[in-house]
């Protein structure tokens, strides 16, 4: 079978199976079955044993569910709470206020947390009628949760990042470091934003005739000091090499139940629900990306990497015209499937090609995941968006989705920024000695 056979097969079951109602790991399991099937028949299926064990034995993904708990007991603890209050009053003084809140607050805690729906949820819930209350027009504020909790999964520490180092066997901590920059430059692009929607529109954001008391704006500041210093721990001591990830997930689960225990926020039933929340999601993810394994197993198999690499080399397709061809993928496909899903659909056919144009491995990896954000906010399956609409169940979904609209337009245009200038996702990389 050739691999352009092959490829019309997987393709065509994968449809099947989806439109069929059938969950996107399982999928992508039965597909990579099927494949190594047609392929080999059954001599490779003892092969399925071994990638099961080498993907859940791999010390990277090991910091999955220690992150999960990490974020989990943050989100339990009161700590994003009192971080995102710590917030607003700080950026009360500037246009948009509580809008650069949402933007901020979403960015830190879907970072930490590894989940920009829980976030935007938790967020959401404290934001929303407040900014109600304050006359905040609600497009201004459900597109700034939808969008704000899309940079989580840029900021390290970040659940794709990890997968997809597993997968094509990059630095955890590279990628983590490379997020850094283009995760705050994207946060910073949506404030812009929001400054300037408030100062156009007055309406849309109205300030507050007061300014903030000193002992207010101290009292923020003290709130958001545990969150920044538990982050700076993290990021910090895997970049001077102090902690491997794995360690650093640890390392940030003690800090912050040390944390929840200090504020006595961290009660016995919400770190009993933190701990619950963390296995479930730590098992679908592991879930999805095992079965994926299998998927790129049979994908290699069958030739469909070195076949589209080599079809794209032949073709004399340059570099732009590939990125412009990728964003129209993900583009589409994110509309469909979630963003971890496409990443470990994708991949293993795509990271051959992308190679061969002489993209970094590091870059490529960002790259992808600034796409599959954009996925979160695009209808019929822009999960920010039915998180948000759980929350604000008065707003009609296509109300939330032309709220996040200039949201997804800014991070579409950042994308090819990334592309013209990738050293704004590299040079800090760079600075590392293993690069």
């Amino acid at each position: 079978m050739t691999w352009e056979t092959a490829l019309l097969v997987y393709g065509i079951t994968v449809g099947a199976c989806l439109l069929a109602g059938v969950e996107i790991g399982t999928a992508m399991g039965l597909v990579g079955i099927l494949g190594v099937s047609l392929v080999s028949g059954t001599q490779l299926w003892q092969s399925f044993g071994d990638i099961i064990w080498n993907t859940t034995n791999t010390f990277t993904l090991v910091s999955i569910p220690l992150f999960v708990l990490m974020g989990e007991i943050i989100l339990r603890s009161g700590l994003s709470k009192r971080f995102y209050s710590g917030v607003s009053h700080l950026l009360a003084p500037f246009p948009g206020g509580l809008a650069h809140s949402n933007v901020l607050g979403c960015a830190v805690f879907s970072a930490l947390a590894g989940s920009s729906m829980a976030t935007a949820m938790t967020v959401g819930t404290v934001a929303i009628p407040e900014m109600r209350a304050r006359g905040y027009s609600d497009t201004l504020t459900l597109g700034s949760l939808t969008g704000g909790g899309c940079l989580g999964i840029l900021i390290p520490p970040s659940i794709p990042i990890i997968v997809y180092a597993s997968m094509v066997q990059e630095s955890v901590v590279e990628l983590f470091i490379a997020g850094i920059v283009p995760g705050l430059a994207l946060a910073a692009l949506f404030m812009v934003y929001v400054a300037v929607v408030a100062l156009l529109r007055p309406s849309m954001a109205p300030r507050s005739p007061e300014k903030p008391a000193p002992g207010v704006v101290l009292k923020g500041l003290v709130d958001t000091v545990p969150v920044a210093l538990l982050i700076l721990a993290i990021i910090g001591g895997m970049y001077f090499g102090v902690v491997t990830p794995t360690e650093a997930a640890a390392f940030g689960c003690l800090l912050a139940t040390l944390v929840g225990l200090v504020y006595r926020d961290l009660t016995f039933s919400a770190f009993r629900t933190a701990l619950r929340n963390a296995v479930l999601t730590s098992c679908v993810v592991l879930f999805i990306t095992i079965n994926a394994q299998i998927l790129s197993f049979a994908i290699t198999t069958s030739g469909i990497g070195r076949g589209v690499a080599d079809l794209l080399a032949n073709a004399g397709v340059g570099p732009f015209v590939f990125f412009c061809l990728l964003f129209l993928l993900y583009l589409v496909v994110g509309m469909f499937i979630d963003g971890l899903s496409i990443m470990l659909l994708t991949v293993p056919i795509l990271y051959p090609s992308m190679i061969a144009m002489g993209f970094d491995g590091v870059w490529i990896g960002i790259i992808i995941v600034v796409f599959i954000e954009l996925g979160a906010l695009t209808p019929p399956m822009g999960l920010n968006l039915f998180a948000v609409k759980s929350i604000a169940t008065d707003a009609s979904l296509g109300r939330i989705g032309k709220a996040s609209l200039p949201f997804a337009l800014i991070i579409a245009g950042f994308g090819f920024l990334l592309y013209a200038y990738p050293g704004i996702v590299l040079f800090l990389p760079d600075m590392m000695s293993t690069r």
